[in-house]
């Protein structure tokens, strides 16, 4: 098995791609080993010290690192892993992760889900990160950010320079967008 890596936005995130699916549906951010305990793949991760978050997309994994770590050291052994977790055949989630549709929007959510979803996500995942969705109010657009998103230095700029001059163009209803945990 031959994972690739890429460097991410964020200096303290590295995306890995196992050329095999990692997960069928949505995403997974877990930013520590209490909370991944539905993914056998992220908890054996987690046993490497260094790791502080592990995100899994659709056929992608980024990993973020302590800032006192190096990815010289830190890279091999998380290449090995992953390819041993792969190659024995385990499972990457013990639960199918479904995407939260909202039933109840308004038809601006349903227009920022959709910009959302059709022209942010997919950039996004490209550098090993998501961008979830979570609320509009008073104008204000809240997004959560994963993987190699979270804590991004550059993921101010892409909020405001990015997602919220796209979404105040198409919506003239976006007042601001705003990170939330």
């Amino acid at each position: 098995m031959f994972i690739q890596t890429e460097s991410t936005p964020n200096p303290l995130t590295l995306k890995f791609i196992p050329g095999v699916p990692v997960l069928a549906d949505g995403t997974a951010f877990f930013t520590d080993a209490s909370a991944a305990t539905g993914s056998p793949l992220a908890l054996a991760l987690f046993e490497i010290p260094e790791v502080r978050a592990v995100f899994l997309g659709g056929d992608f994994i980024t990993v973020t690192r302590s800032e006192d770590s190096k990815w010289e050291t830190l890279k091999p052994a998380l290449l090995t892993t992953i390819m041993e977790h792969f190659v024995a055949g385990r499972k990457v989630s013990n639960a199918t992760e479904t995407k939260a549709v909202g039933t109840h929007d308004t038809e601006i959510e349903k227009q920022i889900r959709e910009l959302i979803d059709s022209r942010v996500r997919p950039a996004v995942a490209m550098d090993g990160g998501d961008i979830i969705y979570r609320s509009f109010e008073d104008g204000i657009v809240k997004l959560e950010l994963h993987g190699s998103c979270s804590g991004c230095p550059s993921s101010t700029m892409t909020l405001k320079n990015g997602i919220e001059t796209m979404l105040k163009h198409y919506i003239p209803e976006v007042i601001a967008v705003e990170a939330v945990a």
